[in-house]
């Protein structure tokens, strides 16, 4: 990937609302060439979407737990993605290395709410859990090119 493409990266994964305008006067290119390659690096899968941070406290969701599953049966289908994707509270499913085979990030509302999303994790996919509850997040989304840019 050249140099001026890695730099629009950087400055979209920063601000993803950006204007081409902006991008260009940063990166020296002129507004419809800043457009042809985000389109480029669109298509190529290197920019795969654009998406609004939130606030989930004031969503009624200020609970963050991150859940790590076994499967009770070793010798079952490897089919938990498939099996939970449809849990709504399950914000992303990630294969891991180690005694778990996945670690879920969930938002819920209440201890209460992260008890019955537990209970429908287990029953659904056949698995054992262990939880760790969030009580604070310093930081998060940190971008690839924040050390670069610190230095």
């Amino acid at each position: 990937m050249e140099d001026l493409d890695r730099r629009i990266v950087e400055l979209l994964s920063q601000d993803g609302r950006m204007s081409f305008t902006d991008l260009g006067k940063v990166t020296g290119l002129s507004t419809s060439a800043v457009h042809q390659r985000v389109r480029r690096l669109e298509e190529r899968g290197v920019i795969q979407g654009y998406r609004a941070i939130v606030d989930h406290t004031e969503l009624g969701k200020p609970l963050l737990a991150f859940i790590s599953v076994t499967p009770t049966d070793p010798g079952a289908p490897d089919d938990v993605p498939d099996r939970l994707r449809d849990i709504g509270e399950i914000e992303a499913c990630h294969s891991v290395a180690g005694e778990e085979s996945y670690i879920l990030k969930a938002r819920v509302s209440t201890p209460g709410d992260l008890e019955d999303l537990l209970a429908r994790v287990r029953s659904s996919a056949n698995v054992s859990t262990r939880t760790t509850v969030v009580l604070s997040t310093p930081w998060e989304e940190r971008s690839h090119f924040v050390d670069e840019l610190v230095d």
